[in-house]
């Protein structure tokens, strides 16, 4: 067996350089888009952990499969993977998964970059998702809408009439600064109904909320 294929297979200096800078400045950015943007502003951990590692996990995918005649292919594979994933569990946020997107395309972007592409396109190409993902979380959205599913029990606060009664008591309950509310389907049998509860997302307070889980016919 040739020797220099297997001292190739074995320690590639160049290889692994590229990898460990590539993936260093993948996960700068993903610290600059997840823990700075996003976590101040939704304190949201379970999804701090899923988009950070699912940024590594995409990027040294694509990377370590860079030489594969896929590419293109794989990456829009990848987006369809987890789209699917998506409708398969929890229901999650509009915003969280505009940030998921952004995480594996970010890191499909630094994986999958090529020798015609240049170190400072690629930087450029990042500090621009970055800027732009900046600008509508801190300067032009100053406040980020938030809503939550909620299932109340207090049925004869629900009328119209009662609709600022209504309120005042989601506030007392919440905890949140609670500016409008939303009655969806009433259950008779149990009296209950599901509201949906908008406030701006300053900090949310430890609040169970409802689950969505099977419907009540």
């Amino acid at each position: 067996m040739d020797g220099s294929l297997i001292e190739a297979n074995i320690l590639n200096l160049d290889g692994l350089l590229q990898l460990l800078v590539r993936f260093s400045f993948n996960l700068l950015v993903a610290l600059i888009l997840v823990r700075v943007l996003y976590y101040q502003n939704a304190r949201r951990k379970d999804y701090l952990f899923t988009f950070l590692l699912i940024s590594t996990i995409v990027f040294l995918l694509c990377i370590l499969l860079e030489n594969v005649n896929l590419q293109l292919g794989f990456a829009l594979g990848l987006f369809a993977i987890f789209g699917i994933i998506r409708y398969r569990t929890t229901q999650i946020p509009i915003k969280e998964m505009t940030y998921l997107f952004i995480t594996i395309g970010v890191s499909v972007i630094n994986a999958l970059s090529g020798s015609k592409v240049s170190y400072v396109e690629l930087v450029v190409t990042n500090l621009l998702v970055i800027g732009v993902t900046y600008g509508l979380e801190r300067v032009w959205l100053l406040k980020h809408e938030s809503s939550k599913l909620i299932i109340y029990e207090k049925i004869e606060l629900i009328t119209p009439d009662k609709y600022d009664d209504m309120l005042i008591d989601l506030k007392e309950r919440t905890g949140l600064e609670i500016h409008r509310a939303v009655v969806g389907k009433i259950n008779f049998l149990r009296d209950t109904a599901e509201v949906i509860i908008y406030y701006y997302n300053a900090q949310e307070s430890n609040v169970t909320v409802y689950d969505k889980g099977d419907d009540d016919d």
